[in-house]
């Protein structure tokens, strides 16, 4: 077969037949229609028909794709399983979307060790039920995990119920395969428990797919406590459960989980799920302790007594396995269920301090009343990672523009309280303009110099994570 060459970027076709070449007919996808799946992430306000899909089986068709984009100076946005949440994902019209999906080994269980090697496409759930047999999990744990992928994971440096106590993905990943923008592979962290020179995995992990395509993730592996309870607790007012977080951890316990929800968010799930919970308090809180039987009994006993000093209006705990999965399930089916109030939803991600938890609660609130939308806050109260969902109808004309202004607020609001635009969904498109309220001109001057000298020519997903300098001068002047 001839090989064709590619006049410019434009020129998909020559592309194509180029990727079909390595990739096989089937795995590189051109129709529109076939395309359509592809156009946005889980934030699907924002969409974009990719110019092709490619979907590669290993490193080194990877390895291939990139070298050849590269070289026609075309752009590449990765994708995983398509569950995230700022648009990280989004195509760009004239390049190639990167899906790993296909990518989806487990290629090595160590258990003596306690890690595990994998390929991106594998999901999250996964990786736990495959070395359960072992007494292992992987504990990062987003309400996705049985969709989301590890690699995405790694990407948007995802976090879940309980990163309180065993970390985010930064935490539990040791190891990575990377392949660069010009197609060389190189492996960052190591299987130790450090390693010579600057820390690249930190880097790498949480940059969005802009630094880098990664082809195989080493993960560390925890093993299950030998008893787990979950306390669920109501209140009447969000500030006194707000306040309640702050009181355990300053008695010096770290829940496995500490999660937080409100009166819309409790009665959705209840409706949907019927975990048992209360419908008629304004917040719930779940406490999950782990540890031996004494040590978890012990805790159980001091968060009981704190959760009644900040007025509790009702207590339980779970008395069996299938107990706490019930509770736990009414809560990582929050978002869905939400879905079954409001024609649409928006999800923030924003970090404050613990301790502002009450005051970011009620000026939220305030907002809510001020743009007249509905909000449901569900989110890791523990680590301070907020989740409003706020309700609006896109039908209605003007309604997701406000919606997404009441969005901005929110986190203007999460950095004027000390903390960050993002917890774990990742900046995407979303939060561009929310980067200038976080850092300075000199700060993202910076952070435009790693990009420059991983990817200089920007092919990387362009236009995600990092503003560019003439955007936030725009932006300024404004």
């Amino acid at each position: 077969m001839k090989t064709a060459e590619i006049s410019n970027i434009a020129d998909t076709a020559a592309l194509a037949e180029r990727l079909r070449e390595f990739i096989g007919e089937r795995y590189v996808v051109s129709a529109t229609e076939s395309k359509r799946p592809f156009e946005c992430d889980g934030l699907s306000v924002y969409k974009q028909m990719p110019g092709l899909v490619v979907l590669p089986s290993s490193t080194e068709q990877v390895q291939k794709t990139l070298r050849l984009c590269s070289q026609h100076r075309i752009p590449v946005v990765v994708r995983g399983a398509g569950t995230g949440l700022s648009g990280g994902a989004l195509p760009h019209r004239d390049g190639v979307l990167l899906s790993l999906t296909r990518l989806s080994r487990i290629l090595e269980i160590d258990p003596d060790a306690g890690l595990a090697r994998v390929q991106p496409g594998v999901t999250n759930l996964a990786i736990s039920e495959a070395c359960a047999p072992h007494g292992l999990f992987y504990a990062p744990d987003p309400s996705s995990q049985i969709a989301c992928s590890i690699g995405g994971n790694v990407a948007e440096n995802a976090g879940g119920v309980h990163c309180l106590k065993y970390g985010l993905t930064v935490h539990n990943v040791v190891q990575l395969t990377v392949v660069t923008i010009d197609g060389e592979i190189i492996t960052v962290g190591c299987e130790g428990l450090a390693g010579a020179g600057p820390d690249m995995l930190a880097l790498m992990i949480g940059s969005e797919g802009m630094l880098g395509v990664v082809t195989e993730v080493t993960v560390k592996l925890t093993p299950v406590p030998s008893h787990c309870q979950v306390i669920l607790a109501s209140f009447n007012q969000l500030e006194h459960a707000g306040d309640a977080v702050s009181a355990v951890i300053a008695e010096g316990i770290i829940p496995a989980g500490f999660e937080m929800m409100d009166s819309h968010a409790i009665q959705a799930a209840e409706d949907f799920v019927g975990a048992g919970y209360d419908t008629n308090a304004a917040a719930l809180l779940l406490c999950e302790l782990d540890g031996t039987e004494e040590e978890v009994r012990h805790c159980i006993e001091q968060v009981t007594a704190v959760f009644r000093q900040h007025n509790a209006r009702s207590i339980r705990v779970s008395q069996n396995e299938a107990e706490r999965l019930l509770f736990w399930k009414g809560r990582k089916s929050a978002f869905p269920a939400v879905g079954r109030i409001s024609p649409d939803y928006y999800c923030m991600d924003g970090t404050i301090p613990r301790r502002m938890l009450s005051r970011v609660l009620s000026d939220i609130s305030r907002l809510s009343k001020d743009y007249g939308l509905r909000v449901a806050n569900v989110f890791h109260a523990g680590d301070g990672n907020l989740h409003p969902l706020i309700l609006f109808d896109e039908s209605q004309p003007g309604e997701l523009q406000k919606a997404e202004a009441f969005g901005a607020e929110i986190l203007r609001i999460c950095v004027d309280a000390g903390g960050c635009i993002t917890g774990e969904h990742g900046v995407g498109v979303e939060k561009l303009e929310q980067m200038l309220d976080q850092f300075s001109d000199a700060e993202l001057a910076q952070l435009n110099a790693i990009k420059d000298a991983l990817d200089p020519d920007a092919l990387l997903n362009p236009g995600k994570g990092v503003p560019t300098l003439k955007r936030c001068q725009e932006y300024r002047s404004t």
